[in-house]
């Protein structure tokens, strides 16, 4: 139609911002080759100009329109296996490919996957795994996700709250009163907890669970010892060493995490522990051996494949006005590692 001034192009945004083509190209796709200061100044001169990058359209010219990206902590952590099953699920039923990387909570590594995941054209990415309690320990991913966003990206995270992204957030805080709330309700006082690193959000959400329970029994949290570890089973037996050896009164011991919790149930009937006759053990999550170990654990249940798929139908759908947030329920899973304390 006559009249109607057509859209900015990429070579105007480089004119405005006084790079060439090649460099406003790569500092809008992310790729190598451009300094983060000049990337955040073409980004910027591009939205002053109302240029609007169309990534899927880049994408399909590439042949890269079917793939997404998974990010996950550990690829051999249960947990994030049932979240890929989830995600994989979905992709299938899409005709979409997943690339699927880890970081072992590296969040320099994280930063590292993300740009390797834009090198390869990849438009959508679920990223997988607690964020952390400072915000500055994932600044660099922020900035990342803030950048591949504006170039038209899309990016769901799962279990992360600092991120301005869409997010599906499992019920960790509740799950963490209802499993603390089974314990108190089997007559235990004297209960310690496993957790995993400190400076996980995941972590520091589980155990406000955990300690809004004791104090809504009219109980003392200070008095509940707590021995952070790796969220792994050799972690969560070391943890349940350190802390039965400093409390060897106790009759229950939660576990943060269901591998933590394995293995502390592995250590204490090692060192001749009756499990639960003296003490009771618990974890979260419900991964697959939780039901296979003896005694099969009490956990808290989270619809972990059904978060893959749903973080999943978040990155393919268009951007909001608002990032979207879809909580999880959460089941109590009561098995034979609980008892009535002695």
């Amino acid at each position: 139609m006559a009249g109607v001034p057509s859209p900015p192009r990429l070579i105007d945004v480089a004119r405005a911002a006084g790079v060439s083509l090649a460099t406003a190209s790569r500092a809008m796709t992310g790729s190598a080759g451009v300094s983060s200061e000049v990337a955040a100044h073409v980004q910027a001169v591009a939205s002053q100009v109302g240029y609007v990058p169309n990534s899927h359209a880049r994408a399909l010219a590439g042949g890269q329109a079917s793939m997404v990206g998974l990010i996950v902590h550990d690829v051999g952590d249960p947990y994030f296996g049932e979240i890929a099953r989830g995600v994989l699920r979905e992709t299938d039923r899409r005709g979409y490919l997943a690339l699927i990387s880890q970081t072992e909570r590296d969040p320099g590594a994280e930063l590292a996957r993300i740009r390797a995941l834009r090198a390869h054209r990849v438009t959508s990415i679920v990223l997988a795994g607690s964020g952390y309690v400072e915000a500055s320990g994932e600044a660099g991913t922020a900035a990342e996700v803030r950048s591949f966003t504006a170039a038209g990206g899309r990016v769901t995270v799962i279990g992360r709250h600092h991120l301005p992204v869409d997010a599906v957030l499992p019920d960790n805080v509740n799950g963490g009163v209802t499993l603390m709330r089974h314990l108190l309700e089997l007559g235990h006082r004297r209960v310690g907890v496993v957790g995993g690193p400190a400076n996980l959000t995941t972590v520091e959400d589980r155990l406000a669970g955990l300690r809004a329970a004791v104090e809504a029994a009219g109980l003392d949290w200070a008095a509940i010892p707590v021995a952070h570890g790796d969220f792994t089973r050799e972690g969560g037996a070391a943890a349940a060493a350190r802390l039965v050896g400093a409390h060897p009164q106790l009759t229950a011991v939660v576990a943060l995490n269901d591998p933590m919790a394995v293995g502390a149930l592995s250590w204490l009937l090692t060192s001749g522990r009756r499990v639960p006759a003296e003490i009771s053990v618990a974890g979260f999550d419900d991964v697959p051996v939780a039901a296979d170990v003896f005694p099969a654990l009490t956990t808290i249940r989270l619809p972990m494949i059904e978060m893959g798929r749903q973080a999943l139908e978040l990155a393919l759908k268009p951007p909001a006005s608002r990032p979207r947030r879809r909580r999880t329920t959460h089941e109590l899973v009561v098995r034979a590692s609980t008892a009535p304390a002695p």
